[in-house]
């Protein structure tokens, strides 16, 4: 990397006035307010603008204020939550905004020091808040700022390694220009987004093409270098529909995950995971179920929660990506195994099971493979 003070000056300047012709109209930026500001830039992690834009208005007609988010039920967050994914951003905001109810009276913090200490705020979220909210001079770089520096410096380092990271977030705090950081890092992030975007980049309607070096060099299509992540580890799962009768007919079962790890707390089909050896069977030709040993290991896993369930026929088959995860999953429509009912045996169904049908699923938080599922379940 080579830069000069007049390639600094011309991308600050050009960045700036760019933006201010062509920002995008977005609920966000209508306002100051460092809580909604807050909010939306934990949503728009891993996550489009478009699809962010109708949960933003749902969450801030909810949770007008600080204090309404902090006082809800963790459920419902996570319902209002539900279909945006990396659930844990949901809860790790609500705890930080009972932080800031508790630490600084209801005030979002306006220095580095205090807010880098709340939950879930790292480097990116302080600096996008107190840029945007408080117009403090500091670099906010994410994906899309790390893309547009590497092309127009010429920055052949790994963006994954940390000392590229903070190579970046000293460069782009000593682009800003004095009173208008706000703009300026919401400009280089509306640059990545709409121009300089990851394949095929817009260069001819770029405000700064004129000082890049990687335009110059022809290595716009090349930049940014970044190692490959591990992929997914592949998982096959069985779940289980599992159909009610009686005081329970037109419902299924639904449980709780566990209090910690992934999807912590949100509601689900139960499923198990399953040896891949058993992922290449197929049902038979009236939909019955042809691999005895991975529905075994279904049912046994539940027996030992006091849930005895029959399997009657497939449903379908699925698959579903979280970051570091990857689910096939095939799905069994199954009823209740009399013999081991916990009515029968005098004992309580599990805590963390409930019945539900469509009218009362909207009580409940489901990961989006799960919601996916009951919904094409409840609509046959």
């Amino acid at each position: 990397m080579n830069t000069t003070t007049t390639q600094k000056q011309f991308f600050s300047e050009q960045l700036l006035a760019w933006y201010r012709r062509h920002r995008r109209d977005l609920p966000w930026r209508r306002s100051r307010n460092p809580y909604y500001i807050w909010i939306s830039e934990v949503m728009l992690q891993q996550t489009r603008v478009d699809t962010v834009i109708p949960y933003f208005h749902r969450f801030i007609e909810r949770f007008p204020t600080m204090q309404s988010l902090a006082e809800a039920p963790e459920e419902e967050v996570l319902k209002l939550w539900e279909g945006l994914g990396y659930y844990s951003r949901a809860r790790n905001l609500q705890g930080a905004v009972r932080e800031v109810q508790e630490r600084y009276g209801g005030t979002v913090p306006d220095t580095k020091e205090e807010i880098s200490t709340l939950k879930g705020v790292g480097p990116y979220t302080s600096g996008a808040i107190l840029s945007i909210a408080y117009n403090k001079p500091e670099p906010a770089v994410d994906g899309n700022v790390m893309r547009v520096l590497s092309r127009y410096f010429l920055i052949e380092e790994d963006i994954m390694k940390p000392a590229t990271r903070s190579l970046m977030e000293k460069l782009a705090k000593e682009l800003i220009p004095g009173g208008a950081a706000g703009d300026f890092n919401q400009g280089l992030m509306e640059l990545g987004a709409m121009v300089c975007t990851p394949r095929s980049p817009h260069c001819l309607t770029c405000p700064v093409m004129e000082h890049c070096s990687a335009r110059d060099a022809r290595m716009e299509e090349a930049l940014p270098v970044k190692k490959k992540a591990k992929p997914p580890r592949p998982e096959y799962r069985i779940a289980a529909i599992v159909e009610g009768s009686g005081v329970h007919a037109g419902k299924v079962l639904i449980r709780q995950r566990p209090q910690e790890g992934l999807l912590a707390r949100m509601w689900e089909l139960p499923h198990v995971e399953v040896p891949f050896a058993y992922a290449a069977a197929a049902d038979g030709k009236d939909g019955s179920i042809a691999i005895p040993p991975s529905i075994s290991l279904l049912t046994d896993r539940l027996a030992e929660e006091t849930i005895g369930v029959r399997p009657e026929r497939r449903f379908m088959r699925t698959e579903h990506t979280f970051s570091h995860i990857h689910w096939d999953m095939e799905v069994v429509i199954c009823s209740l195994e009399p013999s081991v009912l916990p009515a029968a045996s005098g004992m309580l169904m599990p805590s963390h099971y409930e019945w539900v049908d469509s009218s009362v699923m909207g009580q409940y938080a489901f990961p989006n493979v799960f919601l996916k599922l009951l919904n094409r379940y409840f609509q046959k």
